[in-house]
């Protein structure tokens, strides 16, 4: 089966993107913590990074709606996945994610900030979260025409989110193509 084909087929709210080739692009493993920010229903990569991380590592799954998070909880019930928590929190405002501060090896923010008004804040907490030598990893829409995702106007450019990681001290240590229409940038604290 060709990759594209084998790509449309995983099933979530991300139908385009493989959670198992992007964690292995930004290097998830064993034992580590990471938190989803703005993980969504599905719990497309919150579901995946916990069978990556293992019994000894930890997946906060991080959302605005606690519907999601009741969705997200019982699927990783149904996975049979134990080391998932989830954790209500307005991300645009600093400070408000109750997950200790540079506790977390990984943050991932994919298909988040497209969304959200005050972006900036959002790096900020996901920047305040990581621990030092830890990593944020940012998966969006790229700027091509797709058949589906968000209008071309409300997608960020690569420079955007390059610019947003310059201004909380963040060096930018890997790109990588994300899936058809989306690209991945890793950035390290």
């Amino acid at each position: 089966m060709p990759e594209e084909l084998k790509v449309l087929k995983i099933s979530g709210g991300n139908i385009l993107l493989d959670p198992y080739f992007i964690f292995e692009q930004i290097g998830l493993g064993a034992g580590e913590k990471i938190a989803d920010l703005g993980c969504g229903a599905a719990g497309h990569f919150v579901i995946p990074a916990a069978k990556i991380v293992g019994e000894k590592g930890t997946v906060y799954a991080v959302d605005l709606l606690k519907s999601v998070l009741d969705a997200v909880k019982s699927r990783a019930k149904l996975e049979g996945v134990g080391n998932v928590e989830s954790v209500w929190s307005n991300l645009e405002i600093y400070g408000a994610t109750d997950i200790l501060e540079g506790s977390l090896d990984f943050v991932l923010l994919a298909n988040t900030l497209f969304q959200i008004p005050k972006r900036e804040e959002v790096f900020r907490e996901a920047t305040r979260l990581v621990k030092k030598g830890g990593k944020i990893a940012v998966v969006e829409w790229g700027l091509m025409a797709a058949p589906l995702g968000p209008p071309l106007d409300r997608r960020l450019k690569k420079d955007t989110v390059r610019q947003m990681a310059q201004a909380n001290g963040l060096t930018e240590v890997k790109e990588f193509k994300a899936g058809p229409y989306h690209y991945g940038l890793v950035f390290s604290k």
